[in-house]
């Protein structure tokens, strides 16, 4: 992953310079030294400050950076995360990237905490969904993470998920997760597996069949879940998803469901407003 990471930040890094800064390449002395604050504009989550670092590293390892707000930490306007110095061209080299990811990571942190806020009390794990923005799921599921959420799958690789479109494909449940089986059996690996059903009649067909070792409930009421959870008796982990929002997750979380999984967390958010601006060296 770390590599990734990495990968993702040159692309940001090359997407952004190309060939040379122009602006500060014609503008700001070759040699010159300064400094930049990181300045919170919104109230919320920071997230991104270790990615900023990574930034950092990237463009210029000379840069050195003095971090005041850690990740996870709650944030009102006016608050300076950090401050960093160093070659002033680097400086601007890194601004728009540093911001552009810190912003959507604490607009995504900041959202969660409050669906995580919202279920406080229950047993029920909040989880995030891979409905990310392309090249940015690390960060984005980074960012669920540190507002109190919980990643779900990374991507298509690492747990087996069989959906709606995958049994109705396939050619029902049964069919599904016996080939689903056989697939793990004949390739040697040891992924969990999750199945969607959207009513009882799926649900009643996934008890007879079994092999599983998750069950998401999808657009089912908290009453339904409820219901289903009684049936289930907890010989698999269970899952709500579909239509669930800040104002009705409560009651999804009363019903004992072990995992609420919500796509707007990153998929319809609000950034946070920050800015990177120059601060007066003193002695300079």
């Amino acid at each position: 992953m770390d590599n990734l990471v990495i990968d993702i930040i040159d692309l940001a890094i090359r997407e952004d310079i190309g060939d040379g800064d122009h602006t500060s390449l014609a503008c700001i002395l070759a040699d010159a030294q300064g400094a930049a604050k990181l300045l919170v504009k919104d109230k919320g989550i920071l997230a991104g400050v270790e990615v900023a670092l990574m930034v950092f590293e990237r463009i210029d390892p000379s840069l050195h950076t003095e971090v005041y707000i850690q990740d996870g930490e709650h944030i009102e306007p006016g608050q300076i995360a950090f401050l960093t110095r160093g070659p002033i061209r680097s400086l601007l080299q890194a601004e728009r990237i540093v911001l552009n990811l810190m912003q959507r990571m604490s607009g995504i942190a900041t959202k969660t905490k409050l669906f995580v806020d919202a279920i406080q009390g229950t047993s029920a794990k909040l989880l995030d969904t891979r409905k990310t923005t392309p090249g940015l799921r690390f960060f984005e599921k980074e960012a669920v993470r540190i507002g109190g959420g919980f990643n779900h799958r990374f991507g298509l690789y690492d747990m087996i998920m069989i959906k709606d479109n995958h049994h109705d494909f396939a050619g029902g449940i049964t069919a599904a997760i016996q080939r689903t089986q056989q697939y793990l059996k004949a390739t040697g690996r040891t992924l969990k597996i999750e199945l969607e059903v959207r009513n009882e009649k799926e649900l009643d067909e996934a008890l007879r069949i079994g092999g599983i070792d998750r069950i998401m409930l999808d657009n089912f009421t908290p009453a339904q879940i409820a219901e289903s959870l009684l049936l289930i008796n907890r010989r698999y982990e269970t899952e709500a998803s579909g239509g669930i929002t800040l104002e009705n997750i409560r009651s999804y979380a009363q019903t004992g469901v072990d995992f609420i999984s919500v796509g707007a967390l990153t998929h319809s958010v609000m950034s946070l407003d920050m800015s990177f601006k120059a601060v007066k060296i003193t002695g300079a």
